[in-house]
């Protein structure tokens, strides 16, 4: 389930990312449209330096956004914007703003801040900020402090500050915790779905969709495939003879076998009862007859057992390569008629044949 998670969690934050990007884009633009307004009524009301100030944010937020629209760089915007917002927030605390108003646009920092990053990253930047505050408030002599605030207004501010920057703090651990359940449930079908129960290896759903994957990687880049149809040999005898659990004992076993033996770029899927399908890209024909046939004498060798009785399993199997066929039906026909061969010719055996080393060296003709 590992490599499932794996690529479910990269593709469930792909998109959350790329939601969040989308989100962010609104956001800029309506951060645009608010300075220009607001920036507007301190003109009106003849606090240019005021009004240029905020218009001057409007530069590297509309910045921010043309960057990311031309290197779609996610980390990038994030980081730009909430610099901007900060530089932003920290002069209307320091400036006031029109009739020392401006702390309070301060209140849309802790959601955003949290929304942008993480629980811990927002956390240590709210608290910077909460220091910048700090020093704004009690050091109104500083050169580049404008404003002056009554104590009440300073202590009802940090305290709607603190109980807002909680609550957000509070909500968002909650949206994370039921996100990553919901991922983990969702995660959870998504590899039942996939899997075969009873051995783990992939299911014959699964294996198809690789399958047709495969094969457009093929026509794509040329690169060939093979598969390997299996089939374990007189398999209804186990479960006539020992029981249907020592059948299930014995495939769970061979699935084991099998997965020590491939590669880890290989798959291994069960087709259906006691046959198995092999996935092995990049493969031709004759390293993939190679790999079947030392399967096979694994399989031959590995003792299979059920409390303490021993289980005669050995396998036949066929083997297709895709420059044999121009279909992944083709393929499925081919490796069916080949495995037929093989039973046919007594089973316990790999078609196109291969033939072992040892089998080799019994067949040299003495001197």
């Amino acid at each position: 389930m590992k490599k499932y998670s794996t690529l479910g969690y990269q593709a469930a934050q792909e998109r959350e990312s790329a939601q969040i990007s989308l989100v962010l884009t609104w956001l800029s633009l309506a951060a645009i449209l608010t300075l220009i307004g607001i920036g507007a009524k301190a003109w009106s009301s003849a606090h240019y330096s005021h009004a240029f100030a905020l218009w001057g944010f409007i530069l590297p937020v509309a910045a921010n956004m043309a960057w990311f629209a031309i290197y779609r760089n996610r980390d990038v915007q994030k980081t730009g914007l909430l610099v901007t917002v900060s530089f932003l927030f920290t002069y209307l605390i320091a400036s006031g703003g029109e009739s020392n108003t401006g702390p309070l646009w301060f209140y849309v920092f802790p959601p955003l801040l949290f929304f942008l990053t993480n629980l811990k990253t927002g956390t240590l930047i709210l608290l910077l900020v909460y220091l910048v505050a700090i020093i704004v408030f009690q050091f109104p002599g500083l050169p580049f402090v404008q404003a002056e605030y009554s104590s009440d207004f300073k202590l009802r501010f940090f305290a709607s500050l603190t109980f807002e920057s909680i609550f957000c703090f509070v909500l968002e651990a909650s949206r994370l915790k039921a996100r990553n359940e919901l991922l983990d449930l969702a995660l959870t079908h998504e590899h039942a779905a996939k899997t075969d129960e009873l051995t783990g290896l992939s299911n014959r759903r699964d294996i198809l969709n690789r399958l047709s994957e495969e094969f457009s990687r093929y026509q794509r880049t040329g690169h060939h495939f093979s598969i390997v149809l299996i089939d374990l040999d007189l398999f209804k005898n186990i479960n006539d003879h020992y029981g249907h659990s020592a059948g299930d004992a014995a495939l769970k076993q061979f699935a084991i076998v099998v997965q020590s033996v491939i590669r880890q770029t290989d798959v291994a899927a069960r087709w259906g009862g006691e046959e198995f399908l092999l996935l092995l890209p990049d493969t031709s024909l004759i390293p993939a007859l190679t790999l079947a046939e030392r399967l096979r004498s694994e399989v031959a060798q590995e003792t299979f057992s059920f409390h303490g009785q021993d289980l005669p399993i050995t396998m036949s199997a066929g083997v297709c390569s895709i420059s044999q066929a121009d279909s992944i039906d083709n393929m499925l026909r081919q490796a069916d008629l080949h495995l037929y061969s093989a039973k046919e010719a007594g089973r316990n055996r790999i078609a196109p044949r291969v033939r072992s080393q040892a089998a080799d060296a019994q067949n040299v003709p003495s001197a």
